[in-house]
């Protein structure tokens, strides 16, 4: 068109080095915004993390605070920000801090530390640490990056299986002393071979019966769901395999209160225990042990009273061992109190036990 300059272009390299200035101008904005989105995203993954992670100074002090650490610790950002991080380490901890700063000064890092740290409220959790260094451009440490995990629930739940196995460890051990014991009291009473054997089968039948009831769960249990459980029940299972040719060597009495689920199998894993020592050691270790237990039901408790008679001689030391860690774990666990009296003619055992704690489903 008339009035305007067309422009040819540059021959040779000249339009090429053109072409390349322009690139770079457009490339320069491009990657400064993709740092700034890089940052940006990092600080989203660090902020939506389920993990607490905080970082610190190499003087403690506590510089960031996600979101994941207001949860797990109980303070805000800005309560945490600028403060110790001592303020989360319990004071029988505090030996704990200057450790790892030495490591972190020192280019280490920290793996799976697992420890205690303090909620704002107090309340004491398990965690597990991972920290690592910060280090500047030039590659100087300037501070440190800490990673919790709540380990609460896993704790717990080791603490838990680890009962289990001792208790089972305990109950095999036990299952081989009773069943000394009751084929030296069928022994006593049977006239032949034949009546031996199906006096002691019987017996260990019903042993096998009352172990299955101890672990009885609530969760898919169909027997639990039809019929509920009583106090009776529970004990005449418990104490089957302690009877000759059909004859008690125990009496129930009193009030018999219905078991929930939610308490049943901690409830049978007492009682059981009173029965193998009393198998073991007290009344129903001789022919002609006796046990009497009544119960009581009254103003929002159950007092269980336990009185073995006609045993051998009892010496209070046959209760030491894992047998009492075990009893005191399931007595917290049913807000339970338990009280003995060693009378020379037996154990007596007063166990008191809130109602709606047997009521629980």
């Amino acid at each position: 068109m008339k009035g305007l300059l067309k422009m040819n272009p540059l021959p040779g390299n000249g339009q090429e080095r053109l072409d390349s200035e322009d690139r770079r101008a457009q490339a320069e904005p491009q990657g400064v915004e993709a740092f700034h989105d890089a940052a940006a995203f990092l600080a989203a993954i660090v902020e939506s993390s389920d993990d607490a992670i905080v970082s610190k100074s190499l003087s403690g002090i506590i510089t960031t605070w996600n979101k994941a650490a207001e949860r797990l610790f109980g303070y805000t950002a800005e309560e945490a920000v600028g403060r110790p991080v001592t303020l989360i380490i319990p004071d029988d901890r505090l030996d704990e801090e200057p450790s790892i700063l030495a490591r972190i000064q020192a280019g280490d890092r920290v793996q799976h530390f697992e420890t205690v740290r303090r909620r704002k409220d107090g309340a004491l959790i398990d965690i597990s640490l991972t920290i690592s260094p910060i280090r500047a451009r030039n590659g100087t440490i300037i501070g440190a990056s800490k990673i919790a995990r709540d380990i609460s629930e896993r704790k717990r739940a080791a603490e838990h299986q680890d009962l289990l196995l001792r208790e089972m460890r305990h109950r095999v051990k036990n299952a081989f002393a009773i069943t000394g014991s009751i084929i030296s009291l069928a022994a006593h009473a049977a006239e032949t071979p034949k009546e031996l054997a199906a006096d002691v089968r019987s017996k260990l039948l019903a042993l096998s019966r009352a172990h299955d009831i101890t672990f009885r769960g609530s969760e898919g249990d169909e027997v639990l769901q039809e019929k509920a459980v009583t106090l009776f029940d529970l004990l005449a299972n418990i104490l089957a395999p302690y009877e000759i040719h059909g004859e008690r060597q125990w009496r129930l009495s009193g009030d018999n209160p219905e078991v929930g689920a939610g308490q049943l199998t901690n409830l049978a894993l007492l009682l059981h225990e009173f029965a193998t020592n009393a198998a073991k050691y007290g009344s129903l270790s001789v022919a002609d042990g006796r046990l009497e237990i009544s119960a009581t039901a009254k103003d929002g408790v159950l007092v269980l009273e336990w009185v073995e008679a006609n045993g051998p001689p009892l010496h209070e030391d046959h209760e030491a061992g894992f047998g009492s860690r075990l009893e005191q774990t399931v007595s917290q666990s049913l807000r339970a109190d338990i009280s003995r009296d060693w009378r020379p003619h037996g154990l007596a055992i007063r166990l008191i036990v809130p109602v709606e704690m047997l009521a629980e489903e």
